[in-house]
């Protein structure tokens, strides 16, 4: 997802612009550029490739003015290059954009018979040029955005300056969130809170299809029928000291080692430690839910199966998980008495947004498990389930999995609970085994250098498998997802019985096998497994606990023992050893950990 950041500032704004680009990394982008008001006129400045190329830009030809906007681009339309980063002008016009505007193509091609020539391959240039249209009609700079908004389908988040309005910058929304930052004398706008942390803590959050004209004295907020609103000004907490590297090389790393911390402070939301009893927020009903319907993408996806798997099996609760992207255009048959729980980090995640809206117009209840609590799911749902784990910057997620994974293990204790499926006395029981997991990962964390020794054979291989069984199946499936997304690597996650159904075809001596097994009710199944793909040639790295090691076939190339602990926790104590095997392949490949290519940490694009 790309990164906005606009400025009405009261001095030079620069280097400010280029602070909070910054802070905007983890997004993912492929281009970056800035655009000021010099002397009545809109410089811009851009450059391919990553913000240090900006930088070299600048230091050749610095960038006056004390109002402007800047952007960090992660191409949708146009490849990646100087003439399609942002900001884009056309005319009087110098704007950014997050989002996908599905009409461009016709709104270009009507732009183009009226005489008007296009620099890039961007959409976004496109809206440029239709508010330069508005404003020559002689129409007020807002009311110029309000008719161009009229004629834009798709999403967008927009940062606008006009030339001749020099302590101006206007913003919209649709689809992709925007916050109005409130400063001293000087105001902000950004795509998150963290774009203006560095300058203020006090934001407003733009609904959607709001859009406002922000001056040094305040903002001036319109809904999408452009009648003037109010919208509530909070305090957030300093986001600045919470998105440092510390002594880490890598955010991922770092944020690998927060999960503890994370787990603890997320489990600390849903149980009373006194008592031993869940304490779930929002008032769900789960004793008489027909049945829950997960919608996710990527890890959260992931971590939505596991979720599955402890919900039905605690709560003999029906749980169906799906992928957003495809849950809303096959037609699901829904029932009234199923809640929707939309999974994402972020909050704003496109395909996930549409599949929530697809089930609340059915007349479904609906809960989101959220890392940003005041992000558009947050604000849309009936109930807010927040996962705490503070800002991940990593692109690839970590802590906000695990995260999700305790507060659907808590959420599957209440419902079995509030089933009768368990006593209180079980329910006092599985919560203190919730209330280990924080030592437990901490203990997992400290596999790192038995872990490095297997990276150092995984990074020679072309392909990779993952197996596993109940739970760390779809562990298996997180597993592969993250040694692909940074390391490139190729490498699939499988039900390890499904392993004779093909995958066993893909087994060789280059192959390694990565087999999560501890102790429990599948162990003699996967060690099966492990023999079937050592008598194959196949390099296998078993990761078990004690006891498993102690029953574990010979053969196996590596074996990483795990804590050993109880079976509800085992998803959340096997998750870092994946990570870690992940992140030490990348760093040993030379990958870029963070920010890896194509990708954005917040997909708010279909």
């Amino acid at each position: 997802m790309c990164g906005i950041i606009g400025i009405v500032g009261a001095t030079p704004v620069q280097d400010r612009l280029i602070e909070s680009l910054k802070r905007l990394e983890y997004r993912g982008y492929d281009s970056a550029g800035i655009a000021a008001v010099v002397g009545g006129k809109v410089e811009r400045r851009r450059a391919e490739g990553k913000i240090r190329a900006l930088e070299a830009v600048l230091a050749a030809a610095p960038l006056g003015g004390s109002v402007g906007i800047g952007h960090t681009r992660w191409a949708t339309h146009g490849a990646p290059s100087l003439r399609n980063a942002h900001p884009h002008t056309q005319g009087r016009v110098t704007l950014v954009h997050n989002g996908i505007i599905e009409n461009y193509a016709e709104l270009r091609e009507r732009l183009q018979a009226t005489g008007r020539a296009f620099e890039s391959e961007t959409d976004t240039e496109v809206i440029a040029a239709l508010l330069d249209s508005e404003l020559a009609t002689g129409l007020a700079p807002i009311a110029a955005l309000k008719a161009t908004l009229d004629q834009l389908s798709g999403a967008y988040a927009l940062g606008v300056l006009v030339e001749g309005e020099d302590g101006l910058i206007m913003g919209a929304r649709r689809g992709s969130p925007l916050v109005v930052g409130y400063g001293d004398g000087e105001m902000f706008l950004g795509s998150d809170a963290l774009a203006v942390g560095p300058f203020t803590n006090r934001v407003c959050y733009l609904e959607e299809g709001d859009f406002v004209a922000i001056t040094h004295t305040g903002a001036k907020i319109f809904d999408q029928a452009g009648q003037p609103v109010e919208r509530p000004v909070r305090t957030v907490p300093a986001s600045a000291a919470l998105v440092e590297k510390g002594n880490y090389r890598h955010f991922m790393e770092k944020e690998i080692h927060d999960q503890p911390e994370g787990c603890q402070r997320t489990i600390a939301a849903y149980v009373d430690t006194l008592s031993a009893i869940t304490a779930i927020p929002g008032g769900v009903d789960f004793a008489n839910l027909g049945r829950i319907q997960i919608v996710a993408c990527g890890t959260s996806y992931i971590a939505g199966l596991l979720g599955k798997y402890l919900i039905e099996q605690l709560a003999d609760l029906p749980v169906d998980v799906e992928i957003a992207s495809e849950f809303r255009y096959r037609q699901p048959a829904l029932q009234a008495d199923a809640l929707v729980i939309a999974m994402s980090q972020s909050g704003e995640t496109a395909d996930t947004l549409a599949a929530l809206r697809y089930c609340q117009a059915k007349g479904m209840r609906s809960a989101a498990v959220v890392n940003a609590v005041e992000s558009t799911m947050a604000r849309e749902v009936d109930v807010v389930w927040p996962i705490h784990c503070g800002p991940e910057i990593g692109v690839a997620s970590t802590k906000a999995f695990t995260a999700q994974i305790c507060v659907l293990t808590a959420l599957a204790v209440a419902a079995a609970r509030a089933r009768g499926r368990i006593d209180e006395a079980e329910e006092q029981r599985l919560v203190r085994v919730l209330l280990e997991a924080p030592r437990l990962v901490a203990e997992s964390i400290e596999l790192k250098e038995a872990v490095q020794r297997v990276a150092v054979e995984v990074s020679k291989a072309r392909d990779v498998l993952y197996l596993g069984r109940g739970p760390m199946y779809p562990l298996s499936l997180e597993g592969a997802l993250k040694l692909k997304e940074i390391s490139y690597i190729h490498a699939e996650g499988y039900a390890a019985g499904e392993l004779k159904h093909g995958p066993i075809a893909l087994v060789d001596e280059n192959t390694p096998i990565v087999i999560l097994a501890p102790f429990d009710s599948y162990f003699e199944k996967s060690a099966s497994n492990m023999n079937e793909v050592m008598a194959r040639g196949g390099q296998v790295i078993f990761i078990t606990d004690p006891e498993g090691q102690k029953h574990a076939p010979a053969g196996a190339r590596v074996v990483v023992t795990a804590p050993r602990c109880d079976p509800l926790i085992a998803p959340l104590v096997y998750s870092p050893p994946m990570q870690l095997l992940a992140y030490h392949v990348a760093v040993l490949k030379g990958a870029d950990v963070d920010q890896p290519r194509n990708l954005a940490k917040s997909v708010t694009v279909e």
